[in-house]
């Protein structure tokens, strides 16, 4: 009769998974705790002490560490390891169950004790893993609950195959692998070593050129990219991911139905409306000639509406929390399009990687200005209007998004002139200047570092801004404050920057 050990802390599912081996006449032997429940539900089981012959000590922190375990677990199907065991009077033991103590959980926990932590290092569950893991060819290992229902039917079809067993071993094999890292990382304090782990999620057709290969790592195993369901569409590349994440991000900060649409992964255009649809349109008219084959994210689920608005306009890819069974229906005839349904209670990433020559650049992300900040300051004669007010709040937020040294004119709740990525922000003006044409009188202006000349705020001037607003902290901000006043400009300091290189 084949045997299983089963020493489980989670016993989501055991029961039942024990009962279908029970039912194919495996033998089962469990450790303390988990023989209790077993038996609480009327299964035969035998403990692992009387198995062995030799009790649990030391206040359970020895169970199985036992060679009667680990000599049935680690024996070869040969002759002469089975050989070797029956002289012994042990079996060879066939399938393992097994997960571990709550360890991330307990230290997560505030006020943990030093020794509160140790005595959830487990020593017995790892090793357990770790021997079926290594005899997968002949053992079968389950160290996640969610796989006892696909490794018993394999096993009521006849076995379980090759296949599954090496997937469930390399499943073994990261666990203990992640469980370590999370007792280092916690005795090492603030000395930790960054470890990553991330599972290959999707081949893209290429990187940012086609000789570049290119692939989506996730940090959550079995999620789509950025999180998302793919519904349509050819193949994701490289840059569409950069291009939809960075919509997404902008999309998501406001609280209003917003578009965000992205080209070269920068955005050309951010609306605010009350109807998507309006949004859709306040985006478009900030750049017309950017917005062919861009990406469009919308922060509530696009409507038959919205897609009407985007008319014959070229897109790329559009991320949303979702899209009515009419918007889907219209979208299908594009083809090529990718669309892409964003959970609506997905959370915007707390800290963001970069890679550099021989390292890592990590920091917290960007989420908008930090609670605890002063209010706004108007350091200008004027004081902006209520309209004014309310385009600078705006182009304040749209502005964190965009390349610096970046620039925002913005009217009505809407980009109409954007500039960034420049190596000064005089020409990131005239750049949104240029883009903003007539639109700009009247407009707002927010730049998300402060101005270092009078110039960018004389150019603006020039082209028909009444407000800005900028972090404030140069030398020269009386000279900024003082072309403002020249123009008639109303100006507000909010004593934070947005840079976003």
């Amino acid at each position: 009769m084949p045997k299983a050990i089963l020493s489980a802390y989670d016993k989501t599912g055991l029961v039942e998974f024990a009962r279908g081996l029970h039912k194919l006449q495996y033998t089962l032997i469990a450790s303390g705790g988990t023989a209790k429940l077993l038996r609480k539900h009327k299964l035969p089981v035998t403990e692992v002490a009387a198995y062995t012959g030799s009790p649990e000590i030391l206040g359970g922190r020895v169970k199985t560490l036992h060679p009667a375990i680990h000599g049935g677990l680690l024996a070869r199907g040969t002759k002469a390891d089975l050989g070797e065991l029956q002289n012994l009077g042990w079996d060879a033991i066939d399938l393992v169950a097994c997960n571990l103590y709550p360890f991330r959980e307990t230290v997560a926990k505030e006020g943990t004790t030093l020794e509160e932590a140790l005595e959830q290092i487990d020593i017995g569950g790892v090793t357990l893993i770790r021997a079926a893991a290594k005899n997968f060819q002949r053992v079968i290992l389950c160290c996640d609950p969610a796989d006892y229902p696909a490794v018993l039917s394999e096993l009521q079809s006849g076995a379980v195959s090759p296949a599954t067993r090496r997937r469930l071993a390399l499943k073994g094999f990261d666990h203990t692998a992640e469980y370590d890292a999370g007792i280092a990382a916690y005795l090492a304090g603030d000395a930790a070593p960054l470890r990553i782990l991330a599972h290959p999620q999707l081949k893209l057709r290429y990187g940012e050129n086609p000789h570049q290969q290119a692939t989506f790592y996730s940090f959550a195993p079995g999620t789509g990219p950025l999180g998302c369901k793919v519904l349509q569409g050819k193949e994701l590349s490289y840059t569409n991911l950069l291009g939809m994440d960075e919509a997404w991000r902008a999309a998501a900060a406001f609280d209003r139905p917003t578009v965000v649409i992205v080209k070269q992964v920068s955005p050309c255009g951010i609306a605010s409306a009350d109807a998507l649809a309006d949004a859709f349109r306040g985006a478009l008219a900030s750049d017309l000639v950017s917005a062919f084959g861009a990406v469009v994210a919308a922060n509530r689920p696009i409507d038959e509406s919205t897609v009407q608005a985007m008319g014959k306009l070229f897109i790329e890819c559009i991320i949303a929390p979702g899209f009515s069974p009419v918007a889907r229906t219209l979208l299908a005839k594009r083809k090529n399009c990718r669309l892409l349904e964003m959970p609506e209670a997905a959370d915007q990433s707390k800290v963001e990687f970069r890679s550099v020559s021989s390292g890592i650049l990590l920091q917290d992300s960007d989420l908008g200005d930090p609670p605890g900040i002063p209010e706004w300051k108007v350091v200008s004669r004027r004081a902006p209007t209520t309209e004014e007010w309310e385009d600078l709040r705006f182009a304040w937020k749209a502005c964190q998004y965009v390349k610096s040294n970046a620039i925002v004119f913005a009217h009505s709740q809407a980009t109409v002139g954007i500039g960034g990525g420049q190596p000064n922000r005089v020409d990131c003006v005239r750049i949104a200047a240029q883009r903003a044409g007539e639109r700009a009188k009247g407009a707002v202006m927010a730049s998300d570092a402060f101005f270092p000349f009078p110039d960018s705020v004389q150019v603006a001037a020039e082209a028909g801004i009444v407000a800005a607003v900028h972090p404030g902290g140069s030398v020269r901000d009386s000279e900024s404050i003082a072309a403002a006043d020249a123009a008639d400009m109303a100006m507000v300091v909010t004593g934070v920057r947005h840079f976003r290189h």
